[in-house]
């Protein structure tokens, strides 16, 4: 790889593919309905991207605004604002802000925009210009809020920070009114179902039903929770209006009778973003920026609503993830919310949410996992495995700060029967003591855990039972920072704070080997099938041990940081770390050498490559998501050469939620620059080396033994019935036989052609014959060796007869034909057809060649030749063997 393609490309291996597990941000959803499917769809934003469930192309920035009307989505990131067709194309882009957007507002064909600056900017959708520009003092006025009142021709409602209203009539570009407020900010603007009526959502709680056309407020109402965040009505016969509120929760009151009538308490951990009823529907869509899209439906009595559908993801940065089956389908991610979640790579149907950690299941079921106070802190690490997971819990974990592991069931989405505690504490959990690394053995039936105090224990999966423990007191004088066992339940290695590793007998818990390593070890990981253990140290180099013969064999140094995660690939050749110097690096274990480096703009703390190789998981410091990476090597040629100590590697974005077609096309533009594009042999590698002919091996390998198939196809012929020639004349035309077809020139019978055999056509002279004497006085042998090479064992054999005296031919064409094979062997070409064609040269004409002075000169030269040959072939095949059985023994 060139540095000008690394620089292009920034990862030669990976690519980005999609985002996992994301669903929502802060900002408001957007409702749109479509006519033509009769279907509602839900837009959210996430980070550069919005979904409609179908999702949109990637911004180059955050999105800070979104809206839609019938035909287009409206994008806001920075100063820019584009708009979407079929959610994917961009159609439009809107730039003259001097400041980011953050509120947008489609209005027929017109699309208001409002900056952080305060100005106001009324766009004509399709010619993309600038109809009208309103620029406001903050001081006075701060646009915080703004909608159209429905009917209101032209007229536009903004409300503003220091509370005040304005309606304007943005044609005419006149101020229709001003409100003066309700003495505190306005943060939403709501469309009642009634006309002129108008909901009014402040900074201080309260909630304004408000006639606009009277200037007359209907009623009041106070929410106890902090600012009204958004506001909906219900359009299908009852008379309910929805707020939101910063801390979660959602309110319902009665517009009829004026009072509060219940509240959803903790509909999200966050602020509720948006809130929306359907129309004619008893259906609430609600988001927040805990990362769920949540739909309630409102048919039981009491007006309350329940949970009908959800999309969640992590509300906090997951910690750890790993591919959870060898189908490479599921992915576990423990996050700092406390949750284990499941998501599917196939589809977002498939996700589930193992739930919280909790110390007693039965109370958190009762009394809901938000009052739950014996809940566990968030997961640091945990181990699965799918042997048995159908009988019991196949997945077990560490949480931070405790001593108590936790079993989970996959199959049945929630939190196991066991918590694991060592007795040897009396369950006293003020001391300082947690667990650091868990590992479950390839049967599923047991579970190893590591201790801070350097314990490590070993449980019974099913029944939860303590077997046993390594070491006479501790396995490890300090804390235990890494754990592993082999695939065949035969070894235990572990890794600990006191720069030792050590390897124990699985069964029988005794020590077989210690191995000291020149760092303390942050962390370690074994694959199992080839055997190899990387130590992550803490001194940013990574050793490789080799469990068979338990000697370090790679040591991999370059890393500027904290190394977080490692993951090996499927067949054991790469190590792929991810560090807190914001760099993804691929070793290759083989040539024990870097091969790919790339930058990220937010640190990797957890890495898994799937089992089948296709993909490469990864979250990120902030990151709500898991982020996927193609690798390239599965479906294009590769060139994986070691990289430079001062290669510097490039920053790529973190892929979004659908592959952004701007970076499918920059790929193809580089494709044909790249230095992989598709390798053309050239016909001799080098001169020094010998280049076989590549015609198929019935073109030559048959010559010497043309007499024994010549009689094989006479005794054939005898016993089947010869062809009778058709009177007809044949519908195609006839043919020279030969390899190279040649159309027969017609021939026209003569009345007077005479019977009597012409010998001196006999005796003509053949292209191939006058080739080799043309040869002798330019000594250029690239013609006839060309012809041979198109003629077919028959026609080389006639050939060569008839370079005989016997034959019509002469001595001085034979000396010509060996010079002509001295010529291949000197231009190391064609080796097999030099040895094919000499051999059924010296088979015909041995013994003529005895008696001439001349040929056997030259016979003599061509042996030489050959010889030489021959040792140079030699000696490179005993190299190439002697490397390949090399390899082949040697290990890492």
């Amino acid at each position: 790889m060139s540095d000008m393609s690394a620089g292009k490309k920034g990862s030669v291996i990976f690519s980005g593919f999609r985002a996992l597990g994301l669903y929502s941000n802060h900002l408001a959803h957007v409702l749109r309905f479509h006519k033509k499917h009769r279907e509602f769809y839900v837009l959210t934003a996430v980070g550069q991207c919005f979904h409609t469930y179908n999702v949109s192309n990637a911004l180059p920035e955050d999105i800070s605004s979104l809206a839609a009307d019938r035909m287009l989505v409206y994008a806001a990131f920075g100063k820019l604002i584009s708009a979407f067709a079929k959610n994917k194309e961009v159609v439009h882009t809107y730039t003259g802000h001097q400041a980011d957007v953050h509120l947008l507002l489609p209005f027929g064909d017109h699309l208001i925009s409002v900056d952080k600056d305060n100005v106001v900017i009324i766009w004509d959708v399709e010619s993309e210009d600038t109809y009208l520009q309103i620029s406001y003092d903050k001081a006075s006025f701060e646009v915080s809020a703004l909608m159209h009142p429905s009917t209101y021709l032209n007229k536009i409602l903004f409300g503003s920070s220091q509370g005040s209203l304005q309606l304007w009539n943005i044609k005419s570009n006149k101020l229709l009114f001003t409100f003066p407020g309700w003495a505190s900010a306005v943060t939403v603007l709501q469309q009642t179902p009634a006309v002129d009526v108008v909901g009014v959502g402040l900074a201080s709680g309260q909630i304004i039903i408000h006639n606009i056309r009277f200037d007359e407020t209907l009623m009041k109402f106070q929410q106890d929770w902090g600012p009204v965040t958004a506001l909906s009505f219900r359009t299908d016969g009852h008379p309910i209006m929805a707020s939101g509120s910063p801390i979660g929760h959602i309110g319902l009151w009665d517009l009829e009778e004026k009072k509060f009538v219940t509240q959803m308490r903790n509909a999200h951990t966050t602020a509720i973003a948006g809130l929306t009823f359907l129309q004619n529907e008893p259906l609430l869509i609600t988001n927040g920026a805990d990362n769920a899209i949540r739909v309630w439906i409102f048919d039981v009595a009491g007006g309350d609503g329940r949970l009908l559908r959800q999309r969640t993801g992590h509300s906090a940065p997951p910690t750890k993830i790993q591919h959870h089956d060898q189908s490479s389908l599921n992915i576990l991610s423990a996050g700092q919310d406390g949750t284990l979640q499941s998501f599917s790579t196939v589809h977002e149907r498939f996700n589930k949410s193992l739930g919280h950690g909790t110390l007693n299941k039965t109370r958190a079921k009762k009394k809901g996992v938000r009052n739950d106070t014996a809940k566990l802190p968030a997961i640091t690490t945990f181990a699965s495995e799918t042997a048995r997971q159908s009988d019991w819990d196949g997945i077990i974990a560490c949480h931070r700060g405790f001593l108590v592991t936790t079993t989970w069931n996959y199959q049945r989405g929630s939190i196991g029967a066991h918590k694991l505690e060592p007795e040897r504490f009396n369950k006293n959990r003020s001391l300082n003591v947690h667990a650091t690394a868990v590992d479950i053995t390839s049967c599923g039936n047991f579970a190893v855990i590591a201790l801070s105090s350097g314990h490590i224990d070993v449980y019974n999966m099913q029944s939860g039972f303590h077997r046993g423990h390594y070491g006479k007191d501790k396995a490890h004088a300090g804390a235990v920072r890494g754990l592993s066992v082999d695939a065949l339940n035969q070894l235990t290695v572990s890794v600990g704070a006191d720069r030792l590793l050590k390897i124990w007998r699985f069964r029988s818990k005794e020590l077989l080997h210690t191995h000291s390593l020149p760092a303390a070890p942050a962390s370690s990981l074994l694959h199992r099938d080839s055997g190899m253990l990387a130590i992550a140290l803490d001194d940013f180099t990574i050793h490789i041990l080799d469990m068979e013969t338990r000697r370090t064999v790679r040591r991999f140094s370059g890393h500027r940081g904290q190394i977080n995660d490692m993951t090996f690939s499927p067949d054991g050749r790469w190590l792929i770390t991810a560090s807190m110097d914001c760099t993804i690096r691929t070793w290759d274990l083989p040539s024990g050498s870097l091969v790919d480096c790339f930058l990220v703009d937010a640190a990797a703390v957890s890495l898994s490559m799937s089992p089948t190789g296709n993909f490469l998981a990864s979250s990120h410091v902030d990151g709500l998501g898991i982020y996927l990476w193609s690798n390239n090597t599965l479906c294009s040629l590769v060139s994986l050469r070691p990289l430079p100590a001062d290669y510097e590697p490039t920053v790529i974005m973190l892929p979004g939620t659908c592959p952004s077609r701007d970076t499918e096309e920059e790929e193809v533009l580089d494709a044909d620059s790249s230095e992989m594009a598709e390798y053309i042999s050239p016909a001799q590698l080098d001169e020094h080396l010998i280049t076989l002919s590549l015609l198929p091996d019935s073109r030559w390998k048959n010559l010497l033994h043309l007499d024994i198939i010549k009689v094989c196809a006479c005794h054939y012929r005898s016993f089947k019935i010869p062809p009778k020639l058709p009177k007809a004349a044949p519908f195609f035309i006839p043919t020279i036989p030969g390899l190279v077809p040649q159309f027969a020139l017609p021939s026209t019978p003569s009345e007077d052609q005479s019977k009597i055999v012409n010998l001196g056509v006999l005796a003509q002279k053949s292209t191939f014959y006058l080739q080799l004497e043309n040869a002798l006085d330019s000594n250029s042998y690239e013609e006839p060796v060309k012809l041979l090479r198109e003629l077919g064992p028959s026609a080389i054999e006639t050939e060569l007869r008839a370079l005989s005296p016997d034959m019509g031919g002469d001595v001085r064409v034979m000396q010509s034909f060996l010079k002509m094979i001295s010529s291949i062997l000197q231009s190391k070409r064609d080796f097999d057809l030099a040895q094919a064609y000499l051999a059924l040269f010296l088979k015909l004409h041995l013994r003529f060649i005895a008696d001439q002075p001349e040929l056997m000169e030259e016979a003599e030269s061509v042996s030489a030749h050959l010889e030489e040959t021959w040792m140079s072939m030699q000696m490179l095949l005993n190299q190439n063997i002697c490397l390949l059985s090399y390899i082949k023994s040697a290990l890492l």
